[in-house]
């Protein structure tokens, strides 16, 4: 996901190793720094896999808990797993809609935010954004951030010509989840991407797929058990019931790219690739992905819970592992206990019978024991109740689960735990369950954004002159679109999601309908416009219907084009034409503020195309009058 024609310098030289030596000890001195975050982040990991019996020693390393008896019961009872798949659930159906709103009334700006929203769309459809927003979600909820990055993938896109025998492609912008293990700041204390001054993106590749992205071959080795890599999560767990076989990539390399902000001495900021000992690139930050044209990052950061002063976010899994443990240990407890009840404890005289054996058989139904003449039998110990203090305790536990994880028992079970039963307070609870996770999926939204931002600018910087993309049209008709870069515009239009990220899509439908029985959408008259209904529908998700309903749609958008035209010469009524549509959409264009960006002569070139709208429009309606006439005396003939 790079841009090949990117500068490679030649192979040799001390500065070159110089500089792969300087990235290289900067990537282990941050590999250091940040040490005991990466060993919880795969706490976090074991215990959401189910290895609960796992702790980091003083030694900083993860490692396996032993049982302090040997027949003491280590099951695991994992509410962590389905809290988090909860949450996901949960965040999925919140997720934030992107679109673009125009800067101004005028055609430019309405045209220019159509074009920069559908370009928006068709990117990420064709990313599967939502795919990605899962799969970084899903980290953010295990580790606590995620990060997504937005780069030109030359090779992308449609195949446009032959360059020396190679195929050119178009191009295209890719969006990847980048897990927090391949992400390294300068600076753990720095709050958003933006206050950082360097960044390191540390990942494991294929000695052919380095090759494919940069042009260079590397010696492969064999990388056992890397962290850095979110292709296999099995070099994260360790023993118990969590155990997996130990993954390791062959024939790879590390892959290490330097990102520097600009600064004095380098104005365009710095970006070094170094794989293995080899410097494969040096050279500004690849992108104008900033405000104004600037060149900053191609990430945007992601957070489950934002912390004061932290990079990187917390988890909500971290916070679970204290409850977790201890639900573990009194449902373990309790099952002793119980077993201990139905099993019974033998007292015994020493020496009154074979032990071993008893130990080994134990008491059998039926049995017959033996025990030496004149010693005491042996007894069972009387049983005890099971203590209200499990019960308890493991009610208390349930309910931490729920306030930690920010997840009731209506949106994990379904049930009702709280008496309510009126539809009110039922919806009440719902709300104050979304209301908690509000912060993640604000975090969401604004990382989300900032992508779309860039993805926006990548394409101002890359589409070219002249593309075509099949676009979204009113109705939800498809239309294909010939635009060029400069169509494109990130800095004067204003990204916004749905007004209520935690209304659902019932919920908005539910509320569309409320709108419309209490007559909000209608005019004075009491009748809904067709381009109300239009976009009602659409809002409904029912676009296609409005091409049952009739053709103003269509009129619309040949008036449109006719305004086009009539800007720079002349264009012609024609007989089939809505005149009166046609009619409202010149004059609302002679209104607007772009109509004053046109030459001389317009304004008479519109209005004797107007004219002859009306000409056509009475001749129209004097036929109708006629034929109406003829209708009704004919009927009136067939009555006599």
């Amino acid at each position: 996901m790079q841009n090949k024609a990117m500068y490679i310098p030649p192979d040799g030289g001390r500065a070159a190793e110089r500089l792969v030596r300087e990235v290289r000890e900067e990537f282990s001195a941050r590999q250091a720094e940040r040490r005991l975050l990466e060993r919880g982040w795969e706490l976090d990991m074991n215990f959401l896999a189910g290895n609960q019996y796992c702790d980091i020693n003083p030694a900083g390393e993860l490692e396996e808990e032993e049982p302090r008896y040997f027949w003491q019961y280590r099951r695991v009872f994992n509410h962590i797993a389905p809290a988090v798949d909860t949450r996901c659930a949960k965040l999925s159906s919140m997720r934030p809609a992107l679109g673009v709103r125009a800067a101004g009334d005028q055609e430019s700006d309405i045209r220019t935010a159509k074009i920069s929203s559908n370009v928006l769309k068709a990117v990420c459809e064709d990313n599967d954004l939502d795919g990605v927003i899962d799969k970084a979600t899903v980290w953010s909820e295990t580790c606590g951030t995620a990060f997504y990055k937005i780069v030109w993938d030359a090779e992308g896109g449609k195949c446009i010509g032959e360059a020396e025998g190679k195929p050119v492609y178009e191009g295209a912008v890719r969006v990847a989840a980048v897990s927090p293990f391949e992400i390294y700041p300068d600076d753990l204390g720095a709050e958003t991407v933006e206050e950082l001054g360097g960044l390191i993106h540390a990942r494991a590749l294929r000695v052919q797929d380095i090759e494919r992205l940069y042009g260079v071959r590397v010696a492969g080795r064999q990388i056992p058990e890397f962290s850095l890599s979110p292709r296999s999560l099995s070099a994260h767990f360790i023993g118990g019931q969590g155990r997996r076989a130990a993954s390791s990539l062959a024939d790879a390399e590390i892959v290490l790219e330097s990102y520097k902000r600009p600064t004095a001495e380098y104005p365009q900021g710095r970006f070094t690739v170094v794989a293995g000992d080899r410097l494969v690139h040096d050279g500004p930050l690849p992108y104008c992905n900033g405000e104004r044209g600037g060149r900053t990052f191609p990430f945007t950061k992601q957070c489950a819970i934002e912390l004061s002063g932290s990079f990187f976010g917390g988890s909500i899994v971290d916070r679970l592992i204290p409850v977790q443990r201890a639900f573990n240990a009194v449902k373990n407890r309790k099952h002793e206990f119980l077993n201990r009840l139905t099993m019974g404890v033998l007292a015994v005289e020493d020496g009154s019978v074979d032990t071993e054996e008893l130990a080994e058989e134990g008491l059998a139904p039926g049995k017959v024991l033996v025990y030496r003449q004149g010693a005491a039998a042996p007894r069972l110990l009387g049983p005890d109740s099971l203590p209200a203090d499990f019960r308890e305790e493991e009610e208390r536990l349930l309910d931490e689960f729920t306030l930690v994880s920010g997840v009731s028992e209506i949106s994990s079970t379904s049930g009702n735990g709280t008496g309510i039963t009126s539809a009110t307070g039922l919806q009440l609870l719902i709300d104050l369950d979304d209301t908690r996770l509000s912060v993640t999926r604000n975090s969401i939204a604004r990382a989300v954004k900032g992508a779309a931002r860039q993805i926006l600018r990548l394409m101002r910087e890359f589409a070219g002159p002249q593309r075509l993309m099949r676009m979204t049209g009113e109705g939800g008709g498809v239309e294909l679109f010939y635009f060029s870069a400069g169509d494109i515009s990130s800095d004067d239009v204003v990204f916004e999601t749905e007004a209520d990220g935690a209304r659902t899509p019932g919920e908005n439908r539910s509320l569309i309908y409320e709108i419309y029985r209490m007559g909000l959408l209608s005019d004075e008259d009491g009748k809904v416009s067709s381009d109300t209904k239009r976009r009602v529908l659409n809002a409904l998700g029912f676009g296609g219907l409005e091409n049952a309903r009739g053709l103003e749609q269509l009129h619309a958008n040949k008036a449109a084009e006719e305004n086009l035209r009539l800007a720079h010469k002349e264009a012609e009524a024609d007989v089939y034409d809505d005149h009166a549509l046609h009619i409202e959409e010149h004059i609302r264009y002679l209104l607007s503020g772009e109509f004053k960006k046109c030459g001389a002569g317009a304004k008479e070139r519109f209005l004797r195309h107007i004219a002859a709208h009306e000409a056509l429009g009475k001749e129209k309606a004097a036929r109708q009058a006629a034929a109406q006439k003829n209708k009704a005396a004919n009927a009136a003939e067939k009555e006599e």
